[in-house]
């Protein structure tokens, strides 16, 4: 019995098309090799020269993409015999002055800007658009939840610290804004602090906001981080994070909680998340929202 079932586990196996990983920065991407390693799937990665870290991509399978030479990209995924592709990671668009961009890459910008004339094309707008291209070439794309699916958190209090009710109407406050700045696909964060939203994400991402909160409001203790999924977000693309480095920076600016959105959220290694928040008096709560 025992080994019929491990030649219908290796046919399971076999049936899993070869993944393309197109890395940004962070450690997400590690997650999804290490998945792949451990299941024996078939995988390769693309590096973004400048967002993913050398020391991840050492001795596996990869090349360096810079994101102005998406050309590179697409040929070395199509000699692969790449069918699925997740993108994952931290990246952040430069200007592409500072590099001049290929024939493919210049043709995308060039549609996306021609869209954005008629319709505006955030960040969002930007990766659906990447997606699209993608699957043009006859690729997959998939959300990096149906690879890693205990990654997103269900709803509740992560930890030992309930919310205090004084925090409630900031929260409400929050999760409104949140919701605003998603639906104008301009960020997917806020801090909140005394019924007075302090900052909201930007092009810099989540990490950036907490530290320029403490430059807004020197004070800024107390306040409330609070991050959504965007209205109408692609579950595929860009899904809110947060990780050790958010608690880590959330402690350094005296914020006194996070709330995030259940089932929609992915949490970066939950158990030293908790724990850190638990050492450092921060709740977080995942909140119900559909």
């Amino acid at each position: 019995m025992q080994n019929h079932l491990e030649l219908f586990a290796n046919r399971c196996l076999r049936m899993q098309p070869k993944l393309g990983i197109i890395a940004g920065g962070g450690r997400l991407p590690h997650k999804v090799v290490e998945a792949c390693q451990s299941s024996g799937r078939a995988y390769y990665v693309i590096g973004i020269k400048g967002h993913a870290s050398p020391l991840m991509l050492k001795g596996i399978p990869h090349c360096w993409v810079s994101i102005a030479k998406a050309q590179i990209g697409f040929k070395a995924l199509k000699e692969e015999q790449v069918k699925e592709i997740v993108l994952i990671g931290d990246v952040q668009i430069p200007s592409l002055i500072k590099e001049w961009p290929d024939f493919r890459t210049l043709s995308f910008f060039t549609k996306v800007v021609l869209s954005s004339l008629l319709n505006f094309v955030g960040d969002n707008g930007l990766l659906v658009a990447l997606a699209k291209e993608l699957e043009k070439s006859g690729m997959k794309v998939v959300g990096v939840h149906e690879i890693l699916e205990d990654l997103l958190v269900p709803s509740g209090v992560l930890g030992s610290i309930d919310v205090p009710e004084k925090f409630f109407p900031d929260i409400n406050l929050g999760v409104a804004s949140a919701f605003d700045l998603g639906r104008r696909d301009l960020g997917q964060a806020v801090i909140v602090k005394s019924g007075v939203v302090i900052i909201e994400e930007g092009k810099s991402g989540t990490t950036q906001m907490i530290k320029d909160s403490q430059k807004v409001i020197p004070n800024s203790r107390g306040g409330v981080l609070v991050k959504l999924k965007k209205p109408g977000q692609d579950r595929r693309l860009d899904m809110p994070t947060i990780g050790p480095n958010t608690i880590k920076e959330a402690t350094k600016a005296g914020l006194s909680g996070i709330i995030i959105q259940a089932g929609e959220t992915i949490v970066i290694d939950l158990n030293h998340v908790i724990s850190t928040a638990n050492e450092n008096g921060i709740f977080i709560k995942a909140l119900d929202l559909d």
